[in-house]
């Protein structure tokens, strides 16, 4: 008679490897969080300022606007104001060169009428204005105050401030 001994049999242990995705080329790396939410707020600050139908236009407008800003604001104050604002936002301002003459704010506003499609002075004092107000609860009031302290007179109520005078 045979015995059969009873033998214990392991089993292989088996890991479960789950490949990686493969990079997807077409895809742009991804913006970081912090950097795209900083622009989207100021965006959607805009947006709400100057009461713009989509989020497209209150981006192009804003754009636009810090983009004419960027070439005369100088100094401490612009590497300040690009510092302090969102870094897409800060890239408009800092791709700018510096303005040869400073313009007055009535030119200023013309500037911008005139990147803007169909503008005119009225929509862009409004466009320009729905931008420079929102400015100040992202970069802080004395910044604002600085800048508007090295611009002619007259930027103060684009920035939503009175414009004050000393008295004679």
């Amino acid at each position: 008679m045979t015995t059969v001994t009873p033998h214990e049999t392991t089993m292989p242990s088996r890991k479960t490897v789950i490949p990686a995705p493969a990079p997807d080329r077409a895809r742009p790396a991804p913006v970081p969080r912090s950097a795209e939410v900083g622009w989207q707020e100021l965006v959607d600050a805009v947006r709400e300022s100057g009461q713009y139908r989509t989020r497209a236009e209150a981006e192009s407008v804003t754009r636009i606007v810090l983009s004419a800003l960027g070439g005369h604001v100088v100094g401490d104050e612009r590497v300040d104001l690009a510092r302090a604002l969102p870094e897409e936002a800060a890239r408009v301002i800092a791709s700018q060169v510096p303005a040869t003459r400073p313009l007055t704010a009535a030119e200023f506003v013309e500037s911008v009428a005139a990147r803007i499609e169909g503008s005119t002075p009225a929509t862009a004092r409004w466009d320009v204005s729905s931008v420079l107000s929102v400015l100040p609860s992202f970069v802080g009031e004395d910044l604002i105050t600085r800048i508007i302290g090295q611009l002619p007179q007259g930027y103060a109520l684009l920035f939503g401030r009175a414009e004050l005078t000393p008295a004679e």
